[in-house]
């Protein structure tokens, strides 16, 4: 008994020194909280507060009735989803598009700032403008640009096939082409942008390694391989663990702007299907319980590829 007193009477002052040095490293450092305060608050309101809003899952939710006042019906919007007869088909166009999204378009920003950083820095400038513009194309302008580019009757494209003998090919109805159409235009609007993570990283080389390598009789190949690579490793695992993190999520607006009729059947992704009954159709519960359902599975996601990338290269989030 005494021994355990006498513990507790030292951690106690102990607890206390840690509280007292708590506010005093917050009192010096007052001015750089202060600057982060607007972040906080813009965190809080936009991304925690809403969480509240999370319930109408589980409700079945009546405008008139309000959030309080809506009965609950538990999983009552989620068994609607997997007992729909296109559930497994919009799972498996979603999954297809996001995981060839990712195939495609992840290793070439890696590439792209890996050989702009060997050109030299006037061709690099004149590379990374023409690179980086297709970002700042809006969604609605791609879409219009790609529909045009591939019409059967004034497309460019078909306008070469023509040339050389073939016949016109519409290939916004062709189903076969639909994925290859959205990941490739993707790649092409983004690749350039999301390049300029791993150029930072790069720049982080020491010039002394490369200058070490050449007089070692280094290949510029090598240099790349054995001191750029490695160095920028650590940025290209983290970026992998957050485009994991998104594997269950395909963006609504350009697939709308690119699906019709004809390509339906592998156009239809989670998110469109949600539009169109849960907003379209003022079914909150539904669309809620299915965003909910995402979100669940992108951080199941999440935290499978940040322990796999801790288990391998020693590199994670947490």
């Amino acid at each position: 008994m005494k021994t355990q007193s006498s513990l507790s009477a030292v951690s106690l002052p102990k607890c206390r020194r840690k509280r007292q040095n708590l506010r005093l490293n917050i009192w010096n450092h007052r001015f750089y909280y202060l600057m982060l305060l607007p972040a906080f608050v813009a965190v809080l309101v936009f991304s925690y507060f809403p969480m509240y809003g999370v319930q109408i899952a589980f409700k079945d939710y009546k405008g008139s009735l309000g959030l309080a006042g809506s009965p609950w019906v538990g999983f009552k919007y989620f068994r609607d989803f997997f007992q729909s007869y296109n559930c497994w088909t919009l799972i498996k166009n979603t999954f297809a598009l996001s995981i060839y999204s990712f195939l495609a378009g992840f290793p070439i920003p890696i590439l792209i700032a890996l050989l702009l950083n060997e050109v030299s820095v006037r061709y690099k400038r004149f590379a990374q403008t023409a690179l980086y513009a297709p970002h700042f194309i809006s969604l609605v302008v791609l879409a219009g640009m790609i529909i045009a580019m591939l019409s059967p009757s004034i497309g460019s494209i078909n306008a070469i096939i023509k040339m050389f003998g073939g016949q016109s090919i519409y290939f916004m109805s062709k189903p076969s082409a639909f994925r290859h159409i959205y990941v490739w235009s993707g790649v092409w609007q983004d690749a350039g942008w999301n390049s300029v993570i791993y150029f930072a990283a790069l720049s982080a080389v020491d010039p002394q390694l490369h200058e070490a390598a050449i007089m070692d009789g280094a290949s510029k190949l090598q240099r790349i391989w054995h001191i750029n690579i490695p160095t920028i490793l650590p940025t290209i695992v983290i970026m992998f663990i957050l485009t994991a993190g998104q594997l269950a999520t395909v963006g609504q607006e350009k697939v709308l702007l690119l699906q019709n009729d004809l390509n339906l059947d592998v156009s239809e992704v989670i998110s469109t299907y949600v539009y169109k009954r849960g907003i379209l159709h003022a079914n909150y519960s539904f669309s809620t319980a299915i965003g909910l359902m995402n979100n669940v599975v992108n951080v199941v996601f999440l935290l499978i590829a940040n322990w796999i990338s801790g288990k391998v290269s020693e590199t994670s989030l947490f």
